[in-house]
């Protein structure tokens, strides 16, 4: 295991040049403070918790291999302590977990392929006919228990995307989904308990594959085009699944009904199995953006 001073002294050289508060300040001075340090940050409050958030898994990278990797080496331990208090050393030492993990999914891959055939896995989830109508109607449900669970978990509050409850929710037995002047969050319960971030590529792929030559749902069955002006986004900024964006603050019912009875009840289930299911290899030439 790694010690306390080695915990303790990875932690100083990580965030050394982070804002700090002062000593002796009251709980709300200190909310305070942070809040305002927060707001000065170059980039802004998303540019900060993003680069606290970068920063704290590196902690565990260095942690992890300090207990059963090459870092169990003194010498190396030193010389990464060293590296990491600076911003060019972050950033190589970033870059090389980056690297690594991409050599490692691209061997696991392919490890994959010669186990067995390809196959797609059955929908994730299905939607209650009625709360689909609803959602075509434009009838909100308002938040519920999956809402709960996905707003109390501890990086969701962390970042702060849902201090306020939005007023457009929609919710399912499979998730929420959050409208917003022309825009659908869908945030997935099967997605987020695995961790959302890891999934943002994967789901742009997922719609490429998906609305692409001549999209079909799971049972082969043709699927109508996506209405002109919609289009989709990674859920990065609203820390969603996907999102999907209308060029108008106000679509027409055709775009509603299309995101409701086509998207939602036949191409999402799919996209998310295929998304979630760590052995499933998206067609070649479907490229990240």
């Amino acid at each position: 295991m790694a010690s306390d001073l080695d915990t303790v002294r990875v932690l100083r050289a990580l965030f050394n040049d982070m804002p700090r508060a002062p000593q002796g300040l009251s709980p709300e001075e200190t909310l305070a403070w942070v809040q305002k340090s927060i707001d000065q940050f170059d980039g802004g409050d998303m540019a900060y918790m993003l680069e606290h958030i970068t920063r704290s898994s590196m902690l565990d990278i260095v942690l992890r291999l300090r207990e059963d990797g090459y870092l169990k080496d003194d010498v190396a331990f030193e010389e990464i302590i060293e590296q990491l208090g600076t911003p060019d050393g972050r950033k190589t030492f970033m870059d090389r977990c980056i690297n690594a993990q991409k050599s490692a999914d691209a061997t696991s891959r392919l490890i994959h392929r010669a186990k067995r055939a390809w196959s797609d896995p059955p929908p994730l989830f299905s939607s209650d006919p009625t709360l689909l109508q609803r959602f075509v109607r434009g009838e909100l449900t308002g938040p519920g228990p999956l809402y709960a669970e996905y707003k109390a978990r501890e990086d969701v509050t962390e970042i702060g995307v849902l201090a306020e409850a939005p007023d457009g929710i929609h919710e399912f037995s499979w998730g929420f989904v959050v409208e917003d002047q022309g825009a659908w969050h869908f945030y997935i319960s099967d997605v987020w308990r695995k961790g959302t971030v890891g999934c943002f590529e994967r789901f742009y792929s997922a719609w490429q594959q998906a609305t692409l030559s001549h999209p079909v749902d799971n049972q082969g069955n043709h699927l109508p085009a996506v209405p002109l002006g919609l289009y989709m986004e990674d859920g990065i900024g609203s820390f969603s699944s996907l999102t999907l964006q209308s060029c108008i603050d106000t679509p027409d019912t055709t775009t509603r009904q299309w995101i409701g009875e086509v998207f939602i009840d036949r191409m999402l289930p799919l996209m998310a199995a295929r998304v979630v299911d760590e052995h499933y290899d998206f067609p070649v030439g479907l490229q990240a953006h």
